[in-house]
């Protein structure tokens, strides 16, 4: 996958151009969250591709150059969502949930792809590759593919920065599982900073509820103790995620009672 993804991003433009994003999708080669005319653009360019379930794939944006692209993310993305679930069942054993329950959310769940490029910069402190939020999602699995720098996280109100960890993946808390563990798990706000003289690549796969269910705290967590947040359907959250730029641990703040 890490070298697919570099020979994917070292194409031509005009090659790049034919998995480019269209009006109206969040899918393909471009840039995303951009809302508004007037914002600053984060300096990378990325691919995003929905790859589970299958049937929700939408092909005309997934390159055949390289050859082997398309069968490597068919099994590298069949390996992850078997990683999520079996993290998922940890989650809920140390919430001390039922694991079939939170497991039901995410049976046919919705996972997404985005590969980040950031080309190096030679002014790095006055661009960003990642402008600082928390993911929408339950988890985030990222793989750095090469080994430099960039992704910082927000702790006490500082940047502090992870270093990659060969053969390792970095797994992010999204707000999704924020709201699902009633405040247990925080999802984490982050961003990326950009290197002046080299590239940096990494892959980060998103996990969704399932489309059809609704997003709020597990009911075994609310016996007890007070709702932290609302619930709402899936579709709606999505829709609030999607046509809002990004901006710090904004949908959590619209999702707190």
């Amino acid at each position: 996958m890490k070298t697919d993804a570099h020979e994917f991003f070292n194409l031509p433009l005009e090659e790049k151009m034919v998995c480019a994003q269209v009006p109206g999708h969040i899918e393909g080669y471009g840039q995303v969250f951009v809302v508004s005319e007037d914002q600053k653009l984060d300096w990378s360019d990325m691919l995003f591709l929905i790859d589970q379930p299958a049937h929700l794939r939408d092909t005309r944006f997934w390159p055949t150059n390289p050859s082997s692209f398309r069968e490597t993310m068919d099994k590298y993305t069949t390996e992850l969502h078997k990683v999520m679930i079996q993290l998922m069942k940890l989650i809920a054993k140390n919430l001390g949930t039922d694991p079939e329950m939170l497991l039901s959310l995410f049976e046919h769940e919705i996972q997404a792809i985005k590969m980040n490029y950031y080309p190096p910069c030679a002014e790095a402190s006055k661009v960003l590759g990642a402008s600082p939020h928390s993911d929408a999602t339950a988890l985030t699995l990222l793989l750095h593919a090469n080994e430099v720098d960039g992704l910082q996280i927000k702790r006490n109100q500082k940047w502090v920065p992870v270093k990659p960890i060969p053969d390792a993946f970095t797994v992010n808390v999204g707000d999704m599982l924020e709201i699902l563990s009633n405040g247990e798990y925080k999802s984490i706000e982050h961003r990326a900073v950009v290197d002046p003289e080299k590239e940096r690549l990494s892959i980060a796969s998103f996990h969704n509820q399932k489309m059809g269910t609704q997003i709020g705290p597990l009911p075994d967590l609310v016996k007890t103790n007070k709702a932290l947040y609302r619930t709402i359907p899936v579709e709606e959250f999505r829709k609030m995620k999607l046509t809002s730029k990004q901006d710090g641990k904004f949908m959590i703040r619209k999702m707190k009672l």
